[in-house]
């Protein structure tokens, strides 16, 4: 009999080192058994092949189910997969606005965010807040003050300026606030502060403005 500390053999193996090595040969095929998943995973994304994933929300009052690659970004989700075309594509890094849409009642760059990021999460566009024949009173406004001129950028605007009006109703305080314990009022420069992530080429700001205000109830 040897010992675990007996001096190596004829082949220069002790019986730790026979039994450290078989405890190794077992054990590697199970760990590399369990890193599969993540391992190929990790491959199929490293040589760009899509990985799909089942998402659910609801959409404008439905719920919709997609199967989409995990890297689609909520705007080309709705864009794309379910074909609502209002919510529009402009600058693709956020900087612009014209992709706004509202998220569990707060609104979002869609081009900055994953789809896969909202399950189960309650999504708006601009076809959900109303329609040609029962418009929402925002979208009423933007008609009856000239709010746009090429309309490119006007369902973010739309979108934007629903959520504003919700955020000064809540007390929500800007950058601009004065008084942080106070609820804020829908002053020029409050205005200005929460509408400037959305932009417009045409420069239809004062009449993005009038039909904000008017909606808000008080004259511009």
């Amino acid at each position: 009999m040897h010992g675990p500390n007996d001096p190596p053999n004829d082949h220069g193996i002790s019986r730790r080192d026979l039994l450290i090595v078989g405890a190794a040969s077992f054990a590697i095929p199970h760990i590399a058994e369990a890193a599969a998943p993540s391992l190929a995973r990790a491959e199929a994304a490293a040589i760009g092949v899509p990985i799909m994933s089942n998402v659910s929300f609801e959409v404008n009052g439905k719920t919709r189910d997609v199967a989409i690659d995990t890297r689609t970004t909520l705007l080309d989700a709705l864009r794309e997969h379910l074909h609502l075309i209002g919510t529009k594509k402009g600058c693709d890094h956020g900087q612009c606005g014209a992709c706004t849409v509202i998220v569990g009642g707060r609104r979002i760059n869609s081009c900055l965010t994953l789809a896969v990021m909202h399950q189960g999460e309650t999504i708006t566009t601009i076809e959900g807040l109303g329609t040609p024949e029962q418009m929402h009173p925002m979208q009423a406004a933007f008609v009856k003050h000239d709010g746009y001129q090429c309309g490119y950028c006007t369902p973010g605007q739309i979108c934007s300026a629903v959520a504003v009006l919700d955020e000064v109703k809540a007390g929500i305080p800007s950058h601009v606030s004065t008084d942080l314990n106070a609820p804020p009022e829908l002053t020029n420069a409050e205005l200005r502060e929460r509408m400037s992530g959305n932009i417009c080429r045409c420069g239809a700001y004062s009449n993005i403005a009038e039909a904000i205000t008017e909606v808000a109830g008080r004259k511009a």
